[in-house]
């Protein structure tokens, strides 16, 4: 198995993680229904704090997860949701080593 997968946790301002995820849904969204690269992506809430977002992506490969970070539509979300984040996200590099595919 050659993907490439990443474990993003960003901690938004008090009370702003709704205000991030429309622009998520906004911007982040469509990008990543269109993008052959991204093989799976969750969006997720943290049930115990209420300003914590996670994101798990599965790339087909590092390279197509670099290349999704230059697209218009990511540079648009960042001017979106900087604001509306406490700093920079926590993320995490994987390589899977098994998937169960639906």
């Amino acid at each position: 198995m050659n993907t490439f997968a990443v474990i993003i946790k960003h901690k938004t301002q008090p009370g702003k993680r709704d205000e991030v995820r429309a622009f998520w849904g906004k911007h982040m969204a469509p990008a990543v229904a269109a993008n052959p690269g991204h093989l799976a992506y969750f969006y997720c809430f943290d049930n115990a704090d209420p300003d914590v977002i996670c994101a798990f992506q599965q790339y087909s490969s590092a390279e197509a997860s670099q290349a999704f970070l230059q697209t218009a539509s990511y540079a648009a979300y960042l001017v979106d949701v900087e604001p509306l984040l406490s700093g920079p996200p926590q993320v995490t590099a994987l390589t899977p080593m098994w998937v169960k595919n639906s």
